[in-house]
């Protein structure tokens, strides 16, 4: 059995996240020692573990709920958490031309500057007036 700061360690979480998927139901209610303090094994490790991947990739936590749940029923179609995996995909997607636009800008803002005064400068004229931009990077994505 773990305690929370070891199974926080393993896996690279804090404990008030650990205690925060508790209290969300991403993680059931932890065994507790006669004096209180919670336990873990191995299963509440891999979930946290699982949690924790689909963070990194981005996933929101409804989304970790939705494929925990079809892991808890290995019997389902995975047509469901392929779908959910595409929807993440879209967003990412969406997130990467929003970047790129800004990429974009951001170059041709500094490329127009031409180094001289700051009552002259095309990054501060850009950044005054959003009608300066090529792109409208604040729709892109969103």
């Amino acid at each position: 059995m773990l305690t929370i700061g070891t199974l926080a360690k393993r896996t690279g979480t804090k404990v008030q996240t650990i205690r925060y998927y508790e209290q969300i139901g991403l993680m059931p209610e932890p065994g507790r020692t006669a004096g209180g303090q919670r336990r873990y094994g191995h299963t509440e490790l891999d979930r946290l573990a699982f949690i924790r991947h689909a963070r990194q990739l981005g996933f929101p936590l409804e989304a970790i709920r939705e494929l925990l749940d079809l892991a808890d029923h290995p019997g389902q179609s995975c047509s469901n958490a392929d779908s959910i995996a595409q929807r993440q995909l879209k967003q990412v997607a969406d997130r990467i031309a929003r970047l790129e636009a800004l990429q974009t800008e951001l170059q041709r803002m500094i490329c127009d500057c031409a180094g001289g005064t700051v009552a002259e400068c095309r990054v501060l004229e850009v950044l005054r007036d959003h009608s300066e931009c090529l792109t409208n990077h604040d729709e892109i994505g969103a």
